[in-house]
C-alpha cells in the first residue's frame, strides 16, 4: 500500500514538473523582451552599435503606459524588430535618477520620495525632451538628435509604423503631411492578428 502512494505520488510530481516546463517554454516561445537601457549608458553604447533610439518615457501611476508595456513593447514582432534596429531606453519621467545626456546634466530637484507611486515632480530630461503626456515615445538620431516624440498610447500596429519609418533615415524624405499620409497609405503591416 505504502508504495502504491510512494508511486502516485512520484507520478504527480513528475506530471506537474513536466506541465510546469511546457507552460515555462510555451511562455518564452509568445513573449520576447526588449533590451532596454539606461539613458546614461546611450553615449558608450553608441560607439559601438549605431542605431537609431528609441525612448519609452512613462511614469509609475500612468495606466497606459502599463498597458503599452503589456500588450505592444511585449508583442513579439514589437520585441523583435526593435531589439534588432534600435537602441531602447525606458525612462520614468518623474524618478530622481542623475542623467548626464549629450554631456548636459538632467535631475528632478523636486522629487518627492513619499509619492513614488503617485503624480511626482517632472524630471528636468522629460522637459528637455518636450514630454507634455504619458505614455510618449521619443525617437532620437544615432547622435542622439531628437527626431520626433509620439504621444499617447500605441497598439502595436501603430508603433511599427513608426518603428519602419525611423529605423533610418528614410524619415526624411517625408516633409509634408500628405508624405506623411501616402506613407501610412502604402504600409504593410507584418504583425499578424
Amino acid at each position: 500500500m505504502r508504495s502504491n502512494s510512494i508511486i502516485n505520488f512520484l507520478r504527480n510530481f513528475l506530471f506537474l514538473i513536466t506541465i510546469n516546463i511546457l507552460l515555462l517554454v510555451s511562455f518564452t516561445c509568445y513573449s520576447q523582451q526588449i533590451d532596454w537601457i539606461n539613458v546614461n549608458d546611450l553615449k558608450e553604447v553608441l560607439k559601438t552599435s549605431k542605431k537609431n533610439i528609441i525612448i519609452d518615457v512613462y511614469t509609475n501611476w500612468c495606466g497606459p503606459c502599463k498597458l503599452m508595456e503589456r500588450n505592444t513593447f511585449q508583442n513579439k514582432y514589437i520585441s523583435k524588430f526593435i531589439n534588432e534596429n534600435y537602441h531602447a531606453v525606458k525612462f520614468n519621467a518623474e524618478g530622481n535618477e542623475s542623467i548626464n545626456f549629450m554631456d548636459k546634466f538632467f535631475q528632478n530637484p523636486n522629487f518627492d520620495s513619499s509619492r513614488v507611486n503617485t503624480r511626482n515632480a517632472t524630471h528636468e530630461f522629460a522637459r528637455f525632451l518636450g514630454i507634455s503626456a504619458y505614455p510618449t515615445t521619443v525617437f532620437l538620431d544615432k547622435d542622439m538628435n531628437l527626431i520626433t516624440p509620439v504621444r499617447g498610447y500605441l497598439i502595436p500596429k501603430q508603433l511599427e509604423i513608426y518603428l519602419e519609418l525611423f529605423k533610418n533615415d528614410d524619415y526624411r524624405t517625408i516633409t509634408s503631411q500628405s508624405d506623411f499620409d501616402n506613407f501610412i497609405k502604402n504600409f504593410k503591416s507584418k504583425i499578424i492578428d
